[in-house]
């Protein structure tokens, strides 16, 4: 009799304390369908929550990470399977194997582009060179002029020389730094035009010709599937090639078509850019060597472009405040 009045207190006493504990159901965040919660609820959340945007196995069945794990699996897979096909496609397509989609005209204006990428990116570097080496110039005339300047005043017999051609010199220097301004102007239009306009529609292409050789890979897929009578390699359905077929080529004729787009306005955009910026290039060089510093001054006005006082110099990074 005692040892059973001890073993209902303790029962009781447990329960007194799990009415004070949250329900495990209620820690999940949701109740199996069919099955009663067998604490009392609480509006309190617990101390430690789960991470937004995860999944956790609890203790009422929940499967939710192994759905998660099985979803990754079947993208490893499905990108595996896609991957093979494409390296398959490509390497069939260079023994000869396997046929290839091509369109003609487009295909011409793609090389074309990046013929013409080529081109450009050399001139960028050779208006580079010029800029650097004529940099160098100017400065040297500069240095020339201070010395010529400076022998002036030293030397009576000769200060009018000196002073001639100290002028001259100081002459030269600030057209050469007018004639820098333009040619940096150049250079950084080219470079803007090679490197961020082409190389933009160039992703696009790139894009283009994955996607070409994705559907090219499904197309034989589905072409060897339907000769051997529904017969594929990777326990496919004719439905499902025909489902990934489908949408491959909706993606490419898709992509086709932005790459058409791109070229186009990227054609007439080079066109326009450019046209502006030979005729700067042969102005300012032209009225440089001609010595005519009112036109090449007319030249960068015309081309807004603005130029730094020539008696400014630049603020040492100790110095500003």
């Amino acid at each position: 009799m005692a040892q059973t009045i001890v073993t209902s207190t303790s029962e009781r006493s447990i329960h007194e304390m799990l009415k004070d504990t949250p329900s495990l159901n209620e820690s999940s965040g949701s109740v199996s369908s069919g099955t009663e919660a067998k604490f009392p609820t609480h509006s309190q959340s617990m101390p430690f929550p789960a991470p937004s945007g995860s999944t956790t196995p609890t203790q009422n069945g929940n499967g939710g990470l192994f759905k998660s794990g099985g979803s990754r699996m079947d993208t490893l897979k499905n990108w595996s399977i896609s991957t093979y096909k494409c390296t398959k496609q490509l390497m069939y397509e260079k023994l000869g194997k396997s046929s290839r989609t091509i369109d003609t005209d487009l295909e011409s204006q793609i090389e074309h582009l990046r013929d013409t990428q080529r081109k450009y990116s050399n001139i960028l570097r050779l208006s580079r060179a010029l800029s650097s080496h004529f940099y160098h110039v100017v400065q040297t005339q500069h240095a020339l002029g201070e010395a010529f300047s400076d022998l002036a005043q030293k030397s009576p017999e000769l200060q009018e020389e000196f002073l001639y051609n100290s002028e001259t010199q100081r002459n030269l220097t600030r057209n050469g730094e007018t004639l820098l301004g333009a040619l940096n102007f150049f250079t950084s239009s080219v470079n803007t035009l090679c490197h961020k306009t082409i190389e933009d529609t160039l992703l696009t292409i790139r894009q283009y010709e994955t996607a070409r050789v994705e559907y090219d890979a499904y197309r034989s897929d589905l072409e060897t599937a339907t000769l051997s009578g529904g017969v594929t390699s990777n326990n496919e359905t004719l439905e499902e090639l025909q489902k990934h077929y489908d949408a491959h080529r909706q993606n490419y004729e898709k992509l086709k078509t932005d790459v058409s787009v791109k070229l186009k306005f990227l054609d007439e955009n080079r066109i326009k850019v450019m046209h502006k910026q030979l005729l700067l290039f042969h102005n300012a060089v032209s009225a440089y060597f001609s010595g005519n510093s009112a036109a090449l001054e007319a030249t960068l006005k015309q081309f807004n472009i603005k130029m730094k006082s020539p008696n400014t110099a630049q603020i040492s990074w100790l110095e500003q405040p």
